[in-house]
């Protein structure tokens, strides 16, 4: 009888203890998954930094440090106004004797907890526990104090401006480059009972202004003070904007309340795409990822009106708000891609302000480089034109699509190519238009063209590869407007890769004036410092890929599909040729290395993909997922290089969804391998676009099959009409490759345009 009641008792008991263990623990929103920490040790370059903000807002901040190591931080930031920059005015809480005040307190910290809508630290050399939450251009600081038989100090610094103090208000203004300036208002919670200027030991409570580098004041408040909340509005406009601002978004001194309605924002902002599966580590890394993408751009319009450092001047938004700080050279491969998809109104809003860039610059040219403080006209080609045929060919209107046709073509044809310059076209753009190729300097030759950048060089191959996929967009663009003549021009030109291709060596191979290839050449080690005088930041085993629009020719230029595959196995067989040391002392920005494959850099993120074209999407799949396990890793280092603000980070949501945009301006997307048993994509409109996995493990990384709305699907990319409407990809996964899926000639995705109905 016992032996039948324990029977029955002891699998209801664990049956329950199951039930309980699962109702008791919370379920997780797409933002408690973020974890801003990955990255923030670089493997050679810039760190990713754990950024507190709201999605694609004005104010943002981290703390002050140089990486996730450093013993110390600097103060307390208060905005952030461009990507990796530091922060524009300074706060710094202070218990201690008058006399070790200074502009600005370094600290040693614990117990950080960081959030991307909230952050906490202690303070501990001070005993000062820290808390902030961000509003979209307000902040608010919770400062909590221990010593209580000492006063507690607020210390507020500008770099190079001026500060005031009124009672508890603090204002001014930070200068930042090119005119341009950013504005504070601040107030705290409690009166001080000193306030001013330092002055030797003591306050000067009737200097109550600041001005100059690192100006400082100093406020007081009363011993046994436990807590002081500050809170505070930022504009590009003025003080009293940011006075504005911060009445505008932040009522009250509840910081718990803020908080709360910025994790509210971020899980509606990342739950856009909800992914579902058993592997939890993934999904930190994708909703980390998609985090990433919304660093920036930012919204610069306050009420109505922006200021643009591309004319100095104040402006109306109309209706329209006004985004900035974006590395278009980072972000047109994937980042745009990804919001045509997911936030198509705020990419039209971002394509609309590139206009208006254009059109407030005194030449017209569009922007390649647009910051805060303007257009910094870094790295090489014009790809703002690959975002305006995109986001067009994918069904955006909200711009008008002549004058973007201009400010390309201004851009393109009357700016020098010359990497990083804002000069005129000269001699060098001039030869390229004439040729096809943008020379080399001659071995033994100095350079005379005065548009060169004298570190920077003339990057060849970088310049005429990225030029002619420049060029590409334009004549579509010029397609669309009807312009038949101009669009065959461009769309001719844009074949021009062939001149530097070097048929015996199948690479793309640097050219001087007279037409020669320059020799000798080393594909992995020849043009200096970060191969700028060859190709750039990357080598020629990188550059060999790059003709983003027409793949399908250049499968044939190395000599057919099978010769394609094989050199692609060879470029990920090759090993660095040097010493760790040597190599990246020449090519920093080449790591995250699978061979002379490099991760690391946004010119390879296409490179995977590219066995579809050859017939072997399998060895995609393969490659795919075998980068994002060794180069995106929840961890400090788990970013393989920098990560340019969703530039790199686009790369892992593409990929971790199952599909990449190769071609931006090709309104399609090649297919890859989830890592996901279900991704859906909220579309807008009430729809969603579903892709699901059949027979899923995180383990399952190859396809077997595959429908597209329940029809048999065999090809390694659909249209971007498909996901539109609101369809479903079903894939059947496997642990190993069905190496006849989507493998004929039929199958492999469009080159140069798409396909005939």
């Amino acid at each position: 009888m016992k032996k039948f009641f324990y029977a029955l008792f002891s699998p209801l008991f664990f049956f329950l203890l199951t039930i309980n263990a699962t109702q008791a623990q919370p379920i997780k929103q797409p933002v408690d998954y973020v974890n801003p920490y990955i990255g923030n040790t670089s493997h050679l370059l810039v760190p990713t930094y754990p950024t507190v903000h709201l999605p694609n807002s004005m104010l943002r901040v981290y703390p002050e440090r140089e990486s996730f190591t450093s013993n110390t931080i600097n103060g307390l930031p208060l905005i952030i106004t461009s990507h990796r920059g530091s922060s524009a005015f300074n706060l710094s809480p202070f218990q201690g004797e008058q006399k070790d005040i200074k502009n600005t307190i370094r600290y040693g910290y614990d117990n950080e907890v960081i959030k991307p809508y909230y952050y906490e630290v202690d303070l501990d050399d001070f005993g000062i526990n820290v808390k902030f939450a961000p509003s979209h251009q307000s902040g608010l600081y919770e400062l909590n104090f221990s010593r209580n038989h000492l006063p507690p100090y607020l210390i507020f610094n500008t770099r190079d401006g001026e500060l005031s103090v009124n009672q508890n208000q603090v204002s001014g203004f930070q200068k930042l480059n090119n005119n341009t300036k950013v504005y504070i208002y601040l107030e705290t919670d409690l009166q001080p009972v000193e306030s001013g200027t330092q002055s030797n030991e003591s306050i000067d409570s009737k200097n109550k202004s600041a001005v100059g580098r690192n100006a400082y004041l100093v406020l007081k408040y009363p011993v046994s003070t436990k807590q002081v909340k500050a809170r505070y509005g930022i504009s590009f406009i003025s003080v009293e904007q940011a006075k504005n601002n911060l009445r505008r978004e932040i009522k009250d001194y509840n910081l718990t309340v803020l908080s709360q309605k910025g994790k509210a924002i971020w899980n509606a902002t990342l739950g856009k795409i909800k992914v579902e599966g058993t592997d939890e580590t993934a999904k930190t890394i994708f909703y980390t990822s998609l985090y990433r993408t919304y660093e920036r751009m930012i919204n610069l319009s306050e009420d109505g009106k922006y200021f643009s450092a591309f004319d100095g001047k104040i402006h109306h938004d109309n209706g329209t708000p006004f985004f900035t700080d974006d590395w278009i050279w980072d972000t047109y491969r994937a980042t745009h891609p990804l919001r045509v998809i997911i936030e198509p109104q705020m990419e039209g809003h971002m394509i609309n302000s590139y206009l208006r860039m254009a059109q407030q610059m005194d030449d017209h040219w569009m922007p390649t480089f647009p910051e805060v403080t303007g257009d910094s006209r870094r790295m090489n080609s014009n790809h703002g034109v690959a975002t305006i045929i995109d986001a067009y060919n994918k069904g955006l209107r909200s711009f008008n699509l002549a004058d973007a046709y201009q400010y390309c073509k201004a851009g393109i044809t009357e700016k020098t190519l010359a990497p990083w310059s804002g000069k005129k076209a000269g001699v060098l753009d001039q030869f390229f238009k004439d040729n096809g190729y943008f020379p080399a300097l001659a071995p033994g030759d100095k350079e005379t063209a005065p548009e060169v950048h004298d570190f920077e060089k003339r990057q060849p191959i970088a310049v005429t590869l990225g030029t002619v996929y420049d060029e590409w967009c334009l004549g579509n663009i010029a397609l669309q407007l009807g312009k038949t003549d101009e669009a065959k021009h461009f769309l001719d030109k844009s074949l021009s890769y062939h001149t530097v291709f070097n048929p015996n060596t199948k690479f793309f191979h640097p050219k001087d004036a007279s037409g020669k290839f320059i020799e000798p050449l080393d594909y992995r080690f020849s043009g200096g410092l970060g191969a700028r005088e060859t190709y750039d930041e990357n080598n020629g085993w990188l550059y060999r890929w790059d003709v983003l629009h027409n793949v399908g020719d250049l499968v044939e230029m190395i000599g057919g599909k099978q010769a394609f595959v094989d050199e692609l196995e060879k470029m990920y067989n090759t090993p660095l040729g040097k010493s760790r040391f040597d190599f990246y002392s020449q090519l920093p920005d080449h790591t995250g290395n699978v061979g002379q494959f490099s991760m690391g850099n946004e010119p390879a993120m296409h490179i995977p993909y590219l066995y579809n074209y050859a017939g072997q999407p399998w060895r995609t799949q393969k490659r795919v997922r075998s980068l994002l396990a060794q180069w995106f890793r929840n961890d400090v280092m788990g970013i393989p290089g920098d990560e340019d603000g969703g530039g790199l980070t686009s790369f892992v949501v593409f990929s971790q969804m199952g599909f990449y945009p190769m071609t931006p301006g090709l309104p399609m997307y090649v297919i890859g391998s989830p890592a996901f048993e279900n991704v859906k994509l909220d579309i807008g409109n009430g729809k969603k676009f579903e892709l699901s996995c059949l027979n899923y493990s995180p383990d399952n990384k190859y396809i077997q099959s595959a429908k597209l709305n329940g029809q048999v699907w065999n090809k390694s990319w659909f249209a971007h009409e498909d996901l539109m409407k609101g369809g479903k990809l079903e894939l059947v996964m496997g642990k190993r490759p069905n190496k006849q899926w989507a493998a004929d000639a039929k199958a492999v995705p469009p080159s140069f345009k798409m396909p005939v109905k």
